[in-house]
């Protein structure tokens, strides 16, 4: 069982909003739309659950640091260019969707 989320319940309800947009994109996308958000899914989890543990944990961490492991994937070239782009364009759109609320 993991422990309790020690960001705030903001942060905890945007992780959720973007969560469930990626869960629709699984659930309704295009084969093309599934494998880009499965990809981004995989990131995502990993960074947002370790940042739910911390007190001081911001959107603007959270990008930054999904910014460094998407960084880090392509330099390794683990897709394509073109699936770079759509995955890139994914979490922008995620991003900003969650900042104007």
């Amino acid at each position: 069982m993991l422990p309790p989320a020690a960001a705030s319940d903001d942060f905890v309800g945007k992780v959720h909003n973007i969560e469930q947009s990626l869960d629709d994109v699984v659930n309704h996308g295009s084969d093309d739309e599934l494998f880009v958000a499965s990809y981004l899914q995989g990131h995502f989890a990993v960074i947002s659950k370790q940042l739910e543990m911390q007190a001081d944990a911001t959107l603007d961490k959270l990008d930054a640091a999904m910014q460094d492991s998407l960084d880090a994937a392509f330099a390794n070239r683990e897709l394509e260019p073109d699936d770079q782009q759509a995955v890139a364009a994914l979490w922008a759109r995620l991003r900003a969707t969650n900042t104007e609320q």
